[in-house]
């Protein structure tokens, strides 16, 4: 054979010889070591498959953006959510601990005592219950604005 028609034989089997179409087949073979999948038939039994691509199922990135925000923002009431409980827990803790030491207050009122170390003593002990009232009542105070700040963070997110 001339040069020159091989040549020609190469050529026209490149312009006949379809390779999307190739990339869009694959055969199966099932054989005794199991099942394979290959660009080329690899025994007589082989099936041949053909690819198919929906144009629906490639997802815009827009959509991507989308859900990623959905999850950000579910994240961040979440948080938010659990900022807000373990505030009103410190308040709840500010509550008791106020609690406690009024009752040990009037505790030293109930003590065997002369009528005059227990009016002493009632003094004093309104003076420290007022201390009490006015620490637990700033205390509050910030932390109630905190919580409210939280809350309306979270309202921006709802």
């Amino acid at each position: 054979m001339k040069p020159c028609t091989f040549f020609a034989i190469f050529i026209s089997l490149l312009l006949f010889a379809d390779p999307a179409s190739a990339a869009d087949q694959y055969y199966k073979c099932v054989t005794n070591k199991g099942t394979t999948f290959s660009q080329f038939p690899c025994s007589e039994q082989a099936t041949e498959h053909k690819l198919t691509v929906s144009p629906n199922v490639t997802p815009s990135n827009s959509n991507h953006v989308k859900v990623l925000n959905s999850l950000e923002r579910e994240q961040i009431i979440r948080n938010l959510n659990a900022e807000i409980r373990s505030v009103k827990h410190k308040l709840a803790i500010l509550s008791r601990d106020r609690d406690r030491a009024e009752y040990s207050q009037q505790q030293r009122l109930n003590r065997l005592m002369s009528d005059d170390e227990k009016r002493n003593v009632s003094k004093d002990i309104k003076k420290q219950i007022k201390v009490l009232n006015k620490t637990y009542a700033k205390n509050t105070k910030a932390i109630n604005k905190q919580l409210s700040e939280l809350e309306k963070k979270l309202k921006r997110y709802d």
